[in-house]
């Protein structure tokens, strides 16, 4: 029988908890980590409190080109670059860090976090498989991603050139009609001359 490391076993579920608390998938437990799919799943339930979600992990680019996430995944990617060349963290520990800074300047910023931790990981995947790169935008020289195979000269980004429906979402609508003030019911105001007339307002007009 092979002797395991009690540190190593250590390290492994504590890197597992910590992915789990970022809001990983189970294939991503599976992937970066040398536990067993039974030890994972218990170990999700444990830290959430629920199963872990079933489906397939994403597995196309394309999402990463729409216009929103192009932006967030673009600034994701530029922090993972500049920790992995200035910091001489790589692989998992990257991501994570990477992760950890995004987040937080997105909160700081008061924006929405549109990038979980389980499309940037597929993310620097993509990167890795040369699947995606990033080019300069030819008017603000921002780096942002786009397809490896598409033509990028004279690119422009999302930023400086915004598409017309931009953030038209139906969260964003459904925001904007919980917002907008409710239209106050019809009220009977019975007049002077005995005739019942309807109002939106409670308020009662006085006759001279």
């Amino acid at each position: 029988m092979r002797n395991k490391s009690v540190v190593t076993e250590a390290k492994q579920i504590n890197l597992a908890v910590e992915l789990v608390k970022l809001g990983a998938r189970l294939q991503v437990l599976e992937s970066e980590t040398n536990l067993s799919r039974e030890r994972l799943l218990k170990l999700y339930k444990e830290v959430k409190g629920v199963s872990p979600p079933k489906g397939m992990l994403p597995f196309s680019t394309d999402w990463f080109l729409s216009w929103q996430p192009n932006i967030h995944s673009s600034l994701f990617i530029d922090i993972y670059r500049y920790l992995g060349k200035n910091a001489g963290v790589h692989g998992i520990d990257a991501v994570i860090k990477a992760y950890r800074l995004y987040v937080e300047h997105i909160e700081v910023n008061g924006l929405e976090c549109v990038l979980s931790l389980t499309r940037a990981w597929s993310l620097v995947r993509f990167f890795e498989a040369k699947m995606l790169i990033t080019v300069p935008c030819c008017e603000c020289g921002g780096h942002f991603i786009v397809n490896a195979m598409d033509l990028h000269k004279n690119y422009v980004c999302g930023m400086c050139h915004i598409p017309s429906r931009a953030g038209k979402t139906r969260k964003a609508a459904a925001q904007a009609a919980a917002l907008a003030p409710a239209a106050m019911p019809r009220q009977k105001v019975v007049n002077p001359s005995g005739t019942v007339a309807h109002s939106r307002s409670v308020r009662s007009r006085q006759t001279a």
